[in-house]
């Protein structure tokens, strides 16, 4: 892939916070970036499992409800 060389203008900010960001876009690999990103992070990592834990409790209900697991 071809990087631009132009340099920027005065009035254009570099913000190096982003350039991970702006990277990723152009590979295209934003949602490995973004999963990356959250199980980095300990509140993320949480909301992560929390949820997951969430969707695996509610397709075992279902399961039992419909009748597909007897107990």
């Amino acid at each position: 892939m071809t990087e631009d060389k132009k340099p920027q203008s005065g009035d254009q900010q570099n913000w190096p916070g982003l350039s991970e960001v702006d990277k990723a876009l152009a590979e295209n690999r934003l949602t490995a970036y973004t999963w990356k990103k959250t199980w980095a992070d300990p509140w993320g990592r949480l909301k992560l499992v929390t949820i997951f834990i969430g969707l695996i409790g509610f397709a075992i209900f279902v399961a039992i409800y419909d009748g597909l697991i007897k107990i």
